[in-house]
């Protein structure tokens, strides 16, 4: 099971750490607008699919903000100004109640969802509850969420792959931290356990994803025809790798 991000506030931590994920947003957010604007159908699956007026939303993968806060902000007011527009052009609709929002911030029991509580934003547009648990199975009941979204969550593996911990295996990764710069062998054992944990995910948003919601990933990839050991991510993994190497030499 992966570990939770760094907690607290300090030098090291995810909060003072994180800009690099809070950009991978800021460059999805037009495209994420767009989306909502055109295929999420607010009022039809608040108004007939729930006997209130409450979108629920979750943040799969939250860590301890401050990323999580500005992502679920700029959706619900995309979501708000779908909602109104849709009201707003109907005719028929009078006296319409305004949409309340639940937001469940979601990450591994060990996260630290003190720090993430403790700096909320307030005075905040919607309702906030901490929902602890692997986003690899199920989380809500059938049905009870409106939209699903996770950034940089997703290359997270649930598992090391058995091949790459077998002496025996040609997936053995001898030396290595990661995948990248490793024979073909340890890049399928790698894909294979992705694929495995995707269909786990895409199961449990299935079961709890109303009819008509949305489910938004932004993902880490690698361009067609470039070697994963190419792109900068890898090659801070090899350095990351040669150095822990050294530093288990000294010791041992």
């Amino acid at each position: 099971m992966p570990e939770p991000m760094n907690g607290g506030d300090g030098k090291y931590s995810y909060n003072k750490n994180s800009k690099f994920q809070g950009v991978g947003f800021e460059i999805s957010r037009t495209l994420i607008e767009t989306s909502i604007s055109k295929n999420l159908d607010v009022k039809n699956i608040v108004t007939t699919k729930t006997s209130s007026n409450t979108f629920s939303l979750v943040d799969l993968g939250c860590a301890s903000g401050p990323n999580t806060f500005a992502a679920m902000q700029s959706l619900i007011t995309s979501i708000s100004q779908k909602y109104h527009a849709q009201m707003n052009s109907d005719s028929l609709t009078t006296g319409s109640r305004p949409l309340e929002f639940q937001v469940f911030f979601n990450d591994l029991p060990t996260n630290d969802f003190n720090t993430l509580v403790a700096t909320l934003p307030s005075p905040r547009s919607y309702f906030a509850a901490a929902a602890p648990g692997s986003f690899l199975g199920r989380l809500f009941p059938a049905s009870s969420l409106h939209f699903a979204y996770a950034c940089y969550a997703m290359h997270w593996l649930s598992k090391i792959p058995d091949e790459c911990l077998d002496r025996n295996s040609k997936a053995w990764n001898k030396g290595r931290i990661h995948f990248t710069g490793g024979c073909e062998a340890v890049e399928e054992a790698h894909a294979a356990q992705f694929g495995r944990d995707l269909d786990r995910f895409l199961e449990a948003r299935a079961e709890e994803v109303v009819s008509g919601g949305m489910v938004v990933l932004i993902c880490i990839g690698c361009p067609d025809d470039m070697p994963q050991s190419c792109l900068p991510n890898s090659l801070l993994f090899e350095f990351m790798g040669s150095a822990l190497l050294d530093m288990a030499k000294r010791v041992s």
